[in-house]
């Protein structure tokens, strides 16, 4: 289907779901790019963290059992 003919078949619509239509657009472009976003994010830091042990001490713990006390 041609963009042409979505915009044709969306104007046919009643009101309400034409808004719906666009928030749940804005919502997926709104997901979509903060997903690239941290992806960008991650990468330019992803040398950082192989290369400075200091960022990633913590991690030794990650397999421990925490246990809560009262």
């Amino acid at each position: 289907m041609q963009t042409i003919d979505l915009i044709s078949e969306i104007q046919r619509l009643p009101i309400f779901k034409r808004f719906y239509i666009i928030e749940e657009t804005i919502k997926s472009i709104k997901n979509e790019e903060m997903s690239n976003q941290l992806e960008l994010a991650a990468n330019e830091l992803y040398s950082d963290y192989i290369n400075d042990k200091e960022l990633t001490a913590f991690t030794s713990l990650d397999f421990d059992n925490f246990y809560e006390t009262k």
